[in-house]
């Protein structure tokens, strides 16, 4: 394991503090399991990214089409204020 010194401003400091106390962890606990979870989303991003760079398009809107339109299930509506976007060809 590698040792690293950072520094940080006061009052984040103090936030992670506290935040970890509050949540039972020390400060190393929280800040490792901070970039870890950090990492993991841009990999995520960066992996979805490439699957879409090389998706076939035209073959999922094919099987979307061969849903049948009705309501959502209970449960699944949209909110009331939802904006749908419009995709651009």
């Amino acid at each position: 394991m590698t040792t690293m010194s950072i520094r940080v401003p006061d009052s984040l400091h103090n936030a992670i503090k506290d935040l970890a106390t509050k949540e039972g962890y020390s400060m190393n606990q929280f800040l490792i399991t901070a970039a870890a979870e950090k990492l993991s989303s841009l990999d995520t991003v960066d992996y979805l990214r490439s699957r879409a760079e090389h998706a076939d398009l035209a073959a999922f809107d094919r099987i979307m089409k061969k849903i049948p339109s009705g309501p959502p299930d209970p449960g699944d509506e949209l909110p009331p204020k939802y904006k749908r976007s419009r995709r651009t060809e």
